[in-house]
């Protein structure tokens, strides 16, 4: 009686255990499950997942391109007549193009992405060099253009062309072909007319960079404001390339990239050249370094300059106008803050001396109409506690203002993109968009109508075209057909909302589940985390919930967690400031959350939850592990800018601070490395000069010199972009840290993703 009473309880205790935690041995079939998730797999799934309009010149029609049950589609919409159908025949076209080029091209599978639609018909693309047109059956082709000339500009009135030689700024007359020199002290590292490209590089020690020319042409053409790059006192970032095959030395490779509280950074000073004096004027006051940059417009009557100064470290703007005649600068209007200003205000300036300027000075990015010769306040156009995020159009005959913005509407998610329409007097505003979804809009200026794709993360997406001044309804053009997925057992991330670490602030957030899952076993917690404060990341779509990082890492047997907490991007500046000077706490708020899910889904397991992330997100997932070594157990921080002093500087200095304090010290990971307790993989790109290398080396080395047991791995031949969407070896190489050290299982090893174009 007794040994049956011990074998029943033995019984007992094992079910319960495999009951907490119940997985199948880890086999190709999961690998296989998680595949089908990643982005160039999965966007076949999905049929009609939205409609993103090529608009054709009488606006009123457009193609667009999708997945359907018979592959690949191009569609025209002519919204007048209410109808949507294939563009052209895709199997003719298919068969014309195998027999042209003696390939076997399918017509599920066209090897195109862009067309062009003329009037009568005609269809026109580019492919393998050369230029095609299909019309009523033929298929005719021709050897591509030769790209246009970006060394020089022709004049608004077609009688001059602007060059560069030397590295000083020449005109010739196209009629005569006589030449003009109108800068003379231009040379090597302080070049007119010019710009330095965002990935420029320069290969070996005394490599040049990469040419580049711009100048912009006053409308009369009777002038030409341009800039200098000076490059005399920069520093370059350095990389060197192990991959190349015919190399058996590494290469080494320069670019210039200033970081935080740098002085020795390229420059750009505006000139203004007069071709009927022949004179030239320099702008040194105006001086940026070129990670912040500047752009002028020109009036209408060519007799003024306009643009936006942003100071360095993004505490002010002014909008300012140069007279081109005096070269006197006169501040129109100026606004500070003491963290940062936006770096992209929206400002459109009118013919009847007045413009629309949005800024966050309330608050809350909102328009005001503006006077331009005083910059004093005329009106506000739109007033309260929501974002403004872009105007679509002006429509100036009668004053009315498009525009879309969030958190305006009550009890919705309030990242929730609308369109509403404004008197510029700030009377009349409208909704235009009442469904409680995402609205991605497209729109054509000038055009009576727009699109809209609304959804939500577990709403399938709708396409319908809306009258632009109403927003009523004239034609829905598609749903997205999701069965396939449904078949699959899929589950769309579940939203949900808890309070931020202020106490206080509803913050939002997703998760999602495997598609094999079940209430009745307990599955680790896997955060995936990109903190910046220039983005809100978790998905508010149903075309972002399902393409993502996300489910294809839950498919391995995790439930996946995003959350959008305080400092991130889209709630006001308040809630943006939050991560000013304190980057390195973005992750608290994700604690708080996962274990407010976990009490209230007992299917979570909060006592093993691992975090990953890529780029800023490579440096939040590191930062979880050293800031919250006891909750997270397993990290990959990919790409990640581990300390930003050695980041890139805009970033940086907008949103950690200007000028550098001891802060950046005190949130490196660098200098916490000794708080390491649980696993975690480094891993960056050989060749990443977006991130620097050397942030993840310096970590590496922290990490040893505080005798931690930690990952490493490089990707020679990358620069910042792996492990993204549509999987790669690193993908795999990340799924396996968490099968074996997060979930417990052994991973299987040599699996290849198959990533398809």
């Amino acid at each position: 009686m007794f040994k049956k009473s011990k074998i029943s309880l033995l019984l007992v205790i094992l079910f319960s255990f495999l009951t907490h935690r119940s997985f199948a041995q880890i086999s190709e079939e999961t690998y296989d499950r998680a595949a089908y998730f990643l982005s160039n797999s999965i966007q076949k799934e999905v049929y009609h997942l939205e409609v993103v309009p090529n608009w054709l010149d009488d606006k009123n029609k457009f193609w667009h391109q999708t997945y359907t049950k018979n592959g690949k589609r191009f569609y025209l919409t002519d919204i007048e007549s209410q109808s949507t159908k294939e563009a052209f025949d895709h199997a003719l076209l298919a068969k014309l193009l195998s027999e042209k080029t003696e390939s076997d091209i399918s017509e599920n599978d066209l090897p195109i992405n862009r067309i062009q639609i003329k009037k009568d018909g005609t269809v026109s693309f580019s492919w393998k060099n050369q230029d095609w047109t299909f019309l009523d059956g033929q298929l005719d082709s021709k050897r591509s253009n030769e790209p246009r000339d970006r060394d020089s500009a022709v004049s608004p009135d077609g009688n001059w062309k602007a060059f560069t030689r030397n590295f000083n700024l020449f005109i010739e007359n196209l009629e005569t072909g006589e030449e003009f020199q109108l800068s003379f002290d231009g040379k090597k590292n302080y070049e007119y007319a010019s710009f330095w490209g965002w990935s420029d590089m320069i290969y070996e020690e005394n490599g040049d960079r990469p040419f580049h020319f711009t100048v912009n042409w006053s409308p009369d053409s009777k002038k030409i404001q341009a800039q200098i790059v000076d490059l005399r006192l920069a520093e370059k970032m350095l990389l060197l390339d192990n991959s190349q095959d015919d190399k058996f030395r590494p290469q080494l490779q320069g670019y210039y990239r200033a970081s935080p509280g740098d002085t020795t950074v390229v420059t750009y000073i505006p000139v203004l050249f007069d071709l009927e004096s022949k004179t030239v004027s320099k702008f040194p006051e105006l001086s940026l370094p070129h990670f912040i940059g500047m752009y002028f417009n020109w009036d209408s009557t060519s007799e003024h300059l306009f643009g936006t100064y942003l100071h360095r470290g993004f505490k002010a703007f002014d909008l300012i106008e140069i007279d081109a005649k005096t070269n006197k600068i006169r501040k129109v209007y100026s606004e500070s803050s003491p963290t940062h200003v936006n770096n992209n205000n929206i400002f459109r300036r009118l013919d009847n001396g007045k413009f629309i300027l949005g800024t966050e000075k309330s608050g809350w990015n909102q328009l005001y109409l503006m006077d331009w010769k005083t910059g004093k306040l005329i009106n506000k156009i739109t007033d309260g506690e929501f974002v403004v995020k872009n105007v679509l159009y002006l429509d100036e005959d009668n004053d009315v203002l498009y525009f879309e913005a969030a958190g305006k509407e009550m009890d919705v998610n309030p990242y929730y993109s609308f369109v509403y329409k404004v008197n510029l007097d700030g009377s009349g505003m409208t909704l235009l968009t009442p469904e409680h979804s995402f609205h991605d809009i497209s729109y054509s200026p000038g055009g009576k109508y727009f699109v809209d794709n609304y959804s939500t993360v577990n709403t399938p997406t709708v396409s319908v075209v809306r009258e632009l001044e109403t927003g009523k309804i004239v034609y829905e053009i598609s749903k997205a057909d999701i069965s396939n997925l449904l078949q699959r057992g899929y589950q769309s991330p579940k939203q949900f909302s808890t309070t931020a670490k202020d106490g206080k602030t509803t913050i939002y957030g997703v998760y999602y589940l495997p598609t094999t899952f079940s209430a009745k076993k307990k599955y680790p917690i896997v955060d995936y985390t990109y903190t910046g404060p220039h983005i809100d990341i978790t998905p508010k779509t149903f075309k972002a919930g399902l393409i993502g990082l996300q489910q294809p890492m839950a498919e391995l047997g995790f439930v996946v967690v995003t959350v959008d907490g305080l400092g991130t991007h889209g709630r006001g500046k308040a809630f943006n400031d939050v991560s000013y000077n304190n980057l390195g706490d973005g992750t608290t708020d994700h604690v708080l959350a996962i274990k407010e899910l976990s009490s209230k889904n007992k299917f979570m397991d909060v006592d093993n939850v691992g975090i990953f992330g890529h780029s800023a997100g490579g440096y939040d997932a590191a930062r979880a592990m050293l800031l919250h070594p006891d909750f997270y157990k397993v990290g990959v921080a990919s790409a990640g800018d581990h300390d930003h002093r050695m980041e890139k500087a805009w970033w940086p200095e907008m949103y950690m601070g200007y000028p550098i304090g001891d802060f950046y010290h005190e949130q490196s990971n660098i200098t916490n490395a000794a708080n390491l307790k649980g696993h975690l993989l480094l891993a960056h790109g050989g060749i990443d000069e977006n991130v620097n290398p050397s942030a993840t080396f310096k970590f590496a080395e922290a990490l040893i010199d505080a005798g931690k047991d930690f990952d490493l791995f490089i990707w020679p031949s990358r620069n910042h972009s792996f492990g993204r969407t549509n999987g790669d070896y690193f993908t795999k190489k990340r799924w396996d840290y968490f099968i074996e050290h997060l979930l417990g299982e052994k991973p299987l090893r040599h699996y290849q993703i198959q990533t398809e174009n």
